[in-house]
């Protein structure tokens, strides 16, 4: 993995807001819309940390899963790319990125559990097929820079050594990937954003550090009013929203 952020193809990769939740044309012709896509992209990183739970994976794998499989379909369809394998396909190249290895057998055995529908129970092979579609529509670019790098340091310097405060921080970090954050800003910054959160959730006043960073805070307060509009609107994302988009990428135009 690249060790500096700023030379990195993450960095090159960063998309702008509006870039990021475009349907594409194959998919609006089954009638997807802007929220059916996100909630089929919401839907799907949750699969992969189910998946990955019963596989006892490490949630640095999860995160680089995820970010691979937004950073698809920033490029490539719902139609043309089946969201139910290319989510756990993800899964495995994120853990030969994260150098943590796991057998495709496995994963296999797990999606069939979580999976009951015969038409989505995948095998070996159709994992190994769609890797290499993945790669190509990641440009094989592999590097991701997460928030959680940044974290622990920033924690320190803030003088913040609250249990709470950071198990409350590490789980906001763990959310942003239900969202499309790491694919728009530098991770360092969405790292500020949810000890920004967490900080006035805590009653904690770190102002003054905040302001000593030298960095745009109405960058890192509006990717924190983007967290907490996400937890707002979460109670709208029900399986039955998700069930309808899935059956509009089912029909033929």
């Amino acid at each position: 993995m690249a060790s500096n952020f700023w030379t990195s193809t993450h960095y090159k990769e960063l998309k702008d807001p509006e870039e990021v939740n475009v349907v594409h044309p194959l998919d609006a012709q089954r009638g997807i819309s802007v929220e059916d896509f996100r909630l089929i992209k919401l839907h799907m990183s949750n699969y992969i940390s189910k998946l990955a739970q019963h596989i006892k994976i490490r949630q640095r794998v999860i995160a680089t899963a995820v970010t691979y499989m937004r950073r698809v379909y920033t490029r490539k369809s719902l139609t043309e790319y089946e969201p139910r394998l290319v989510a756990p396909t993800c899964l495995y190249l994120a853990c030969k990125a994260e150098e943590s290895v796991v057998h495709a057998k496995l994963l296999v055995f797990y999606m069939k559990k979580l999976y009951a529908d015969e038409k989505f129970r995948y095998e070996i092979k159709d994992i190994l097929e769609m890797e290499m579609k993945v790669l190509e529509a990641l440009n094989f670019y592999l590097v991701v820079f997460h928030p959680y790098r940044s974290l622990p340091e920033f924690l320190q310097d803030s003088g913040i050594n609250d249990t709470s405060m950071t198990h409350l921080t590490w789980g906001l970090v763990n959310d942003t990937y239900r969202m499309d954050l790491i694919l728009i800003h530098p991770p360092f910054l969405i790292t500020l954003a949810c000890i920004y959160i967490a900080s006035v959730h805590k009653e904690k006043d770190i102002r003054t550090w905040f302001e000593e960073l030298s960095v745009d805070m109405n960058i890192v307060k509006n990717i924190a009013m983007e967290i907490l509009d996400f937890y707002e609107n979460h109670r709208l994302f029900t399986e039955e929203r998700v069930h309808a988009a899935f059956n509009k990428l089912a029909t033929n135009p």
